[in-house]
Order: structure tokens, then C-alpha cells, then sequence
């Protein structure tokens, strides 16, 4: 799908499906933001950035990395004008950042909450607030997942929250951004990042066991969706969530 010369923006794309869907636009056309952020869940957030960038101006496309936590509004604001600085535009926006705590529910901290409230679900609001300023016409895909659907996890119950507001969210934006920008949000379900590797080889067996096509997705299979929706095969579609979970039950 030809997206030559558009500017994506992807939010936590130095690593996981944020990475697949930066390679995947750049395979096909697009001028690349790499946003990451150092933290305790990728402590080497800078260099799995460079190496994203890196691997995308070897195939001949264009990109740069630009750190910023998308939790913190002048972060945000910042960020965004530094991609207007450099690339006078943004058509795409991949809200993809995010973070999980899988820990017994009665466990988590306020702190914790607040932390998982304000990057998945807050710092979507965030980056689409300052990147429709300069938005004329263009796309905003939310990485949402089946756990804001359909999914009961105690043990991420705030990730979970998080998620459904993503999807409430997408409907509210795709209204108010109508005719001219299109919002939708994708719904992964168990997918090999790295936020999975270290499940139990039980839950796994289980979990796969319960998925019609009995494996997880890989990244790159959540990244056509996202090729897709802000493709003109998608022109007529917003305020949508997709499902891509392999089929689940």
C-alpha cells in the first residue's frame, strides 16, 4: 500500500508492534517518527530507537528518533513541534505507547494506576490533541486490545481500564474530527512482544490452546492492520476497533 512521502508519527516504536508498524510505513513510503522513552520497563529505550532508525535509513527511507513521555503535556507539545520543525507536516498518528503491571490487583499501588492511566490511555488524548493542530486531512490509529473487550485479568485491571477507554475514546475523537480526519483503534490479542516473554510456559500452552489459530500474533501481523487503516483501502471506515486476536474463546 503506496504512502509515499506521508509522515507517520508511532508512539513507543523503539521495540514490539510500535517497531513493526515504524518498518512497515517505511517499507512503504513513509517518513518515519520514532518516538521512545527511557524508563524501568525499557531501560534502553535510546539505543532499540537508534537501531529502529538505523534499520529504516538502510532500506532508503527516511526517519528520526525523538524521545519524549507521552504521559507529560509539554513532552508532547514539544515533541510534535519538533516534527513540524522537520517534516512541515504529520498525516498519520500510531498512538501505541503503553505499559503493563502484572501483579495481584490488590497489590497495585495508586502510583502504579496513575502511571498506567496516564501513558496508555491519557497520553493517547495528549498526542492527539497537539498533533490535530497541524492535522489538516490524515489518520490517528489507537492500539487499544481485546483486554478492553473482552478479557478478565484481575492481575491488569488498570492496563484493562486503560484499554476500554481507548476504544470509548477512538468513537469520541472519530466524531469530533470528522469528515476530514479518520480515527480508529486496533485490538490486539496475545501477540510475541516483549511485555509477553516472560509468561509462564503453562499460560501459554493455555492461552494458545484457547485461540482458534493456536499460536500468538507476531507484531508484524498487528502492523498490516494498522498499513491498512491508514491506507485509501480504508477510506470509509472510523470510530471502529478491529479485533485481531486469532480468534478467541
Amino acid at each position: 500500500m503506496e504512502l509515499r512521502d506521508k509522515v507517520i508519527l508511532v508512539t513507543g516504536s523503539s521495540r514490539g508492534i510500535g517497531k513493526e508498524i515504524a518498518l512497515l510505513f517505511a517499507k512503504n513510503g513513509s517518513k518515519v517518527v520514532v518516538n521512545y522513552h527511557i524508563s524501568n520497563f525499557e531501560p534502553d529505550a535510546d539505543k532499540n530507537a537508534k537501531k529502529v532508525v538505523d534499520q529504516i535509513k538502510k532500506n532508503g527511507s527516511e526517519a528520526i528518533a525523538l524521545e519524549c513521555d507521552v504521559s507529560k503535556e509539554e513532552q508532547v507539545r514539544r515533541m510534535v513541534e519538533k516534527v513540524i520543525e522537520t517534516y512541515k507536516k504529520i498525516d498519520i498518528l500510531v498512538n501505541n505507547a503503553g505499559i503493563v503491571y502484572d501483579i495481584p490487583c490488590f497489590k497495585k499501588t495508586i502510583e502504579q494506576w496513575r502511571e498506567t492511566l496516564n501513558i496508555n490511555l491519557i497520553g493517547t488524548f495528549l498526542c492527539s490533541k497537539y498533533v490535530t493542530k497541524y492535522m489538516k486531512q490524515g489518520r490517528i490509529i489507537n492500539i487499544s486490545s481485546t483486554n478492553g473487550i473482552n478479557s478478565f485479568c484481575p492481575e491488569s485491571m488498570d492496563y484493562d481500564a486503560s484499554k476500554a477507554g481507548i476504544i470509548i475514546l477512538t468513537r469520541d475523537l472519530a466524531k469530533q474530527l470528522a469528515p476530514n480526519i479518520l480515527v480508529n483503534s486496533i485490538a490486539p490479542g496475545w501477540v510475541n512482544t516483549n511485555m509477553n516473554k516472560n509468561l509462564p510456559k503453562k499460560v501459554v500452552r493455555e492461552e494458545e490452546n484457547k485461540i482458534y489459530l493456536k499460536r500468538f500474533a507476531e507484531p508484524e501481523e498487528i502492523a498490516k492492520v494498522a498499513l491498512f487503516l491508514a491506507s485509501d483501502e480504508s477510506s470509509y471506515i472510523t470510530g471502529t476497533t478491529i479485533i485481531v486476536d486469532g480468534g478467541y474463546g
